[in-house]
């Protein structure tokens, strides 16, 4: 299923149940006084996260939830019956946005998280509360409340521990599909990839990893152009980050004005679409993998490599692979299982400190 990371859905919680005017009527007991009941409360709102879960494509089609409405009280003292909570499911890495106020309500980061998101109206007194020495027959009930109503915005960001970045047709989705099982499209013409794909990377028994395919930025990513701004808030939640280039960058132009563009420029073009985006992007780590080898005579590899590494100053890891011949794709993949590993050991020596 095709990846939809935004939704705008309205919430209503149900409204508190009205409280009786009721009077004790019984042969025998003729000054009964008042036994009107209390309406019931009613039914809030609810979001909880499922793992199971990856796309947000079912708000497509339903955008407005509301939760049941509070019984009215009822005479000899009886309470309306609560309306029911209404909960609905949200993929893990899903973003709460109040509408109207622009407030992140949660951040769904867990499996099983519940976050109130509207919340159900208090029932109304029914008349036995108003009785006193001076009102003995109190003909007054209050009203319920009504439910909390709210537009939330949902975003999804996706809960990968890698994230491919580079320009259309720098060999992401050919690259994924090397060292995973995921199979996104891949064909010889830049936008490929119209969503992100998921791919688990198993380097050994019970040792994994999450990669994400982000689609292809371009330069005025952040500002809206392309297809990659929709999913630049995928890169936030990664831990690593891995910059692909094509060593031989294509003629594109006319498909985002990106030629004659070296390998060098588009890496800075990447980083200043981060760096706009949110530039705490550009502080985490980040290895450069060169690709697309296979294009280039295997004497003349080392000496172009260096080039690039050196015009941009590199001093972080960097590869030089083939994706599509799944040349020098393995050895990363054990090198970011060992980032991780050592990740969880200083994380682990923290805690004990």
């Amino acid at each position: 299923m095709k990846l939809v990371d935004e939704a705008e859905i309205q919430v209503i919680a149900g409204n508190g149940g009205n409280g009786a005017v009721s009077f004790r009527r019984e042969k025998f007991i003729p000054l009964g006084g008042p036994d009107g009941g209390d309406g019931g409360d009613g039914g809030s709102v609810w979001l909880v996260a499922d793992e199971n879960l990856n796309t947000l494509v079912d708000f497509r089609h339903q955008r407005i939830f509301r939760a049941q409405r509070g019984e009215n009280g009822m005479g000899r003292q009886m309470y309306g019956k609560a309306g029911a909570d209404l909960t609905i499911t949200v993929p893990v890495g899903t973003v709460v946005i109040n509408v109207e106020t622009d407030e992140v309500i949660g951040d769904m980061t867990r499996h099983g998280e519940r976050l109130l998101v509207a919340k159900g109206g208090k029932g109304g007194l029914g008349n036995m509360h108003f009785k006193s020495s001076v009102n003995r027959a109190p003909r007054k009930a209050l009203p319920g409340l009504p439910g909390e109503q709210r537009t939330l915005k949902l975003e999804l960001k996706l809960l990968a521990d890698v994230g491919l970045l580079g320009f259309p047709n720098a060999g992401k989705s050919t690259f994924i599909r090397a060292v995973s099982a995921a199979t996104p499209k891949v064909a010889d013409y830049p936008f490929t990839t119209l969503y992100p794909n998921l791919g688990v990377v198993s380097v050994e028994p019970h040792r994994s990893f999450v990669i994400a395919d982000i689609p292809g930025l371009i330069e005025g990513a952040a500002e809206g152009a392309g297809l990659g701004a929709q999913f630049l808030r995928h890169v936030q939640r990664t831990r690593l980050l891995l910059h692909l280039v094509d060593m031989v960058p294509m003629d594109m132009a006319g498909e985002g004005g990106v030629a004659a563009m070296s390998p060098a420029q588009q890496v800075r073009a990447i980083e200043n679409e981060l760096r706009k985006h949110d530039p705490a992007l550009l502080e985490k780590p980040r290895w450069l993998v060169l690709n697309k080898a296979d294009l280039v005579l295997d004497e003349e590899r080392e000496a172009i490599a260096r080039g690039i590494v050196e015009e941009l100053g590199w001093t972080d890891r960097w590869y030089v692979v083939s994706a599509l011949g799944r040349e020098g794709t393995w050895p990363i993949m054990q090198d970011v299982m060992a980032f991780f590993d050592r990740l969880r050991e200083e994380q682990a020596e923290a805690g004990r400190a």
